[in-house]
């Protein structure tokens, strides 16, 4: 699956290297009325890119934080309810204790 993985990484790597190797002209880009800025549309691209990226995880964050948070509890709950079940195991395989004679 790596190899695969690898591969496929490689190949995209080619096809967007020769996409921006042919895709070298200026363009405007016009972000407001008045505000325009002009450069290469690879680098244009690549920027939007990185800023979804970005927002994406942020997007993400609060999310996985939670389901960490859960996890860790869920964790936690199972370990002291494995630590009350040996309790019990071991409780079990003791002896009963006599009751202790009581004088009245």
């Amino acid at each position: 699956m790596k190899i695969i993985s690898r591969i496929l990484s490689v190949l995209l790597f080619i096809v967007f290297f020769g996409f921006a190797l042919q895709n070298k002209s200026n363009v405007a880009l016009q972000f407001f009325p008045g505000v325009t800025q002009t450069g290469p549309l690879v680098l244009f691209l690549l920027g939007f890119f990185v800023f979804g990226a970005i927002l994406g995880v942020l997007a993400m964050a609060p999310s996985v934080f939670r389901h960490r948070r859960t996890a860790s509890k869920t964790q936690k709950a199972l370990a002291t309810m494995q630590k009350e079940q040996e309790a019990q195991r071991l409780a079990q395989l003791q002896a009963p204790q006599p009751d202790s004679i009581k004088n009245i």
